[in-house]
């Protein structure tokens, strides 16, 4: 317990002072597999979104996170698995999370993906999301799989430069967001709301309905309710 993901991310918020305020923490199912969306512009807020359901989660994580020093150490210690190299990328994705959801265990996706914690947005906005979560809730070998669509609201915050972009091309040359001038930002909250959204349940039928024709639009309908979900709980 004393190394585990969930205590090292409160002990991280509280080193830092930030001041966390949870809402609708009894929508958090308990005790079964839990799929994790949030937005996404600072390395806290997987930690964040960890003391608001209680529970360790495995975050998705960017491919360079694992290659760069001290920060693959930190990203370890909280249960983050790296994405691979874009050739391995989707399948190594589908093949890890789903291991970790049909152990009953939390997974966590930040859909907007890598650009708003390298383009600095500001609080309050969200850029559109991908669709491989959605695929993931479909095609996990899970039984009542629970999405959670979480809303990370910062009240007040700093932000601070942090190394060349440039940099991050040594360890991940494929992503051309590292190919621009500029210094990588680091939000850091000092007041934080995190809304906890209503969870939506995959079944069994659902997974076995999910081929052909009909996988697209029940892609594009998880997809959309979780980014509207979100951004209803950002406004509030």
């Amino acid at each position: 317990m004393r190394n585990s993901p969930l205590l090292i991310s409160q002990q991280l918020l509280a080193a830092l002072g930030t001041q966390t305020f949870f809402y609708h923490q009894d929508r958090v199912p308990q005790e079964t597999a839990v799929l994790v969306v949030s937005n996404h512009r600072s390395f806290l807020d997987a930690p964040l979104l960890m003391a608001a359901i209680d529970r360790p989660i495995r975050f998705a994580c960017h491919h360079y996170m694992g290659q760069v020093p001290v920060m693959r150490e930190f990203v370890a210690r909280l249960g983050c698995f790296p994405l691979d190299v874009p050739k391995q990328r989707q399948q190594s994705f589908f093949h890890q999370a789903g291991r970790f959801l049909q152990s009953r265990q939390c997974v966590g996706i930040f859909p907007e993906g890598a650009q708003p914690m390298v383009e600095l947005t500001q609080p309050g906005k969200m850029g559109d999301f991908q669709r491989g979560f959605a695929h993931l809730a479909f095609r996990a070998p899970v039984e009542d799989l629970a999405v959670l669509p979480v809303a990370i609201v910062p009240q007040t915050e700093t932000i601070r430069s942090a190394f060349p972009l440039k940099l991050l091309s040594f360890f991940d040359p494929s992503e051309p967001l590292f190919k621009q001038s500029g210094a990588h930002p680091i939000v850091i909250y000092q007041r934080v709301n995190i809304f906890v959204g209503r969870p939506v349940w995959v079944t069994t039928s659902q997974r076995q309905a999910f081929q052909g024709r009909q996988a697209k639009p029940m892609v594009t309908e998880l997809m959309n309710y979780c980014q509207t979900e979100i951004k209803e709980l950002m406004q509030q």
